[in-house]
């Protein structure tokens, strides 16, 4: 019997294994042909939009500037040198590193003792030479005298020989009488000769005591000025740099002791491209006395100061390019030479151009410009300027017109996109005029039925949003007021 159990048990346990398993292929089967009975269900395809940041398209006359950098530096800067050997027994206070200076100040004097000694010298000279000039001309009046004394000699010894020659005719006179009286005429000549010889001695040492006088006096002017250069002054106002010397220090004929440099005729140097240069330039090819802005920027402070356009290099030079100018400040504040500043150059107005980021503009000088449906348009411009991150455009149908203000590979004409505009600044939100919304009829309603069941709003102001709720355009800030105190 127990057997059969068994036997019986394990047969029902087969059966209902065997029917689960019919029944769950019946269950694959329906969920099989009813999946297939379905029909098939395709996902829409939908045009991906993308977000772009557009910006509006204005024209005017925009004033650029170019942007250029420049060095400082004085137009007078002066190397003072000591113009003899010795010591230095004398400085001025002010001989110091950044010591102001004026004009004609004694700032060093160097041992002058054996200048003052050569000079002393040179006087004793000179006036040597001035008592031999002064004899040299008593002597040459004493000659003279002698040789009028000598000619009234001649005079009166040729009075004689008539005398005598007229004693002879009338047979009163000797013939001897007469040959000494010829030879004393002869006598007196020669004596004139003579006297004339030391006339002209005379007259040859006076040119010689004027030549020596001359020399001494040259001697003396120069020993003046050798006692001079021991004295070092300053040939104009300004301040000192490089200072190398103390008091009592032995400096050399030519040595360097310091620069004077002159703080009140500062002018910056910088250099700029042959086509910037050309910018520059007027109708006659001169260069224009444009302003320039000098920036220096030191750690967040920027010390800015306005220049002008005074000059430009008289050559490129030698492995360089573009032009040099200078621009020059009246009065310099805070600037010192050498100092490495930002120029920036105004350039001449330009009319109908507008402004734009630079990111804006391709290399093929095209934009992308929202159109309708807000799909793209491609529009070819001209570049007029790039002002560093923007760029100054024209064209033709751009006036109120939006552009994408950054393009990317995925944009091109034809995309549909998602136009970003710029937020208002407050300043700017202030002076615009108030933004207008379109209302649908349920939202009017409801803002009505706010308004006139608002038992706590005074009824002046209740009339006057009830006129403007009635107008086709309602001002957001309104609107959005109102709704929020329906809200609250």
């Amino acid at each position: 019997m127990r057997f059969l159990r068994k036997s019986l048990t394990g047969l029902f346990l087969v059966s209902m294994t065997l029917g689960l398993l019919a029944y769950a292929g019946i269950v694959v089967r329906d969920a099989v042909r009813a999946r297939a009975a379905e029909e098939a269900v395709v996902p829409q395809a939908r045009e991906r939009a993308y977000a772009v940041n557009i910006v509006p398209v204005a024209f005017e006359t925009v004033t650029p500037v170019m942007s250029a950098f420049g060095t400082v530096q004085s137009r007078r800067t002066l190397e003072l040198r000591s113009a003899v050997a010795g010591a230095l027994v004398e400085l001025t206070p002010d001989f110091v590193e950044g010591g102001r200076v004026t004009a004609g100040q004694l700032l060093a004097r160097i041992d002058p003792a054996d200048a003052q000694s050569a000079l002393d010298r040179a006087e004793s000279d000179m006036l040597d030479a001035q008592a031999e000039q002064r004899e040299a001309e008593r002597a040459l009046i004493i000659a003279q005298d002698e040789l009028v004394a000598a000619e009234d000699q001649v005079g009166l010894r040729e009075t004689a020989l008539r005398r005598q020659r007229d004693l002879l005719e009338r047979n009163v006179g000797t013939a001897a009488s007469v040959e000494s009286a010829e030879l004393a005429l002869a006598s007196e000549r020669q004596a004139v000769l003579t006297r004339r010889q030391a006339v002209a001695s005379a007259e040859a040492r006076i040119d010689q005591a004027a030549t020596r006088l001359r020399r001494a006096e040259i001697a003396r002017d120069e020993a003046q000025r050798r006692l001079k250069d021991t004295e070092i002054r300053a040939e104009f106002s300004g301040t000192l740099s490089d200072v190398t010397v103390v008091s009592g220090r032995l400096v050399s004929a030519n040595e360097q002791v310091a620069r004077l440099i002159d703080l009140g005729a500062l002018e910056v140097a910088f250099r700029l491209s042959t086509q910037q240069y050309a910018r520059l330039l007027d109708k006659d090819g001169a260069l224009r006395p444009a302003s320039v802005t000098a920036t220096l920027d030191s750690f967040g402070t920027n010390i800015t100061a306005s220049w002008v356009i005074s000059r430009e290099g008289a050559a490129v030079g030698e492995g360089q390019t573009g032009r040099e100018l200078f621009a020059t400040l009246a009065a310099p504040r805070g600037f010192k030479p050498g100092d490495f500043v930002t120029v920036s150059i105004e350039e001449p107005p330009l009319s109908g151009v507008a402004r734009l980021p630079a990111t804006a503009l391709n290399a093929a000088e095209e934009v992308l410009v929202l159109g309708e449906d807000k799909r793209l348009q491609t529009v070819a411009v001209q570049l007029v300027r790039r002002q560093q991150n923007d760029v100054l455009i024209r064209g033709s149908d751009l006036a109120g017109r939006e552009v994408v203000a950054e393009r990317t590979p995925l944009l091109g004409a034809g995309i549909l996109v998602s136009p970003l505009r710029p937020a208002v600044e407050p300043s700017q939100a202030a002076s615009a005029a108030p933004a207008m919304l379109d209302l649908t009829d349920e939202r009017r309603a409801r803002l009505v039925a706010f308004v006139q069941g608002n038992t706590r709003m005074p009824e002046e102001a209740k009339s006057r949003i009830l006129a403007q709720l009635s107008e086709e355009k309602v001002p957001a800030d309104v609107v959005e007021r109102l709704e929020s105190r329906m809200g609250g």
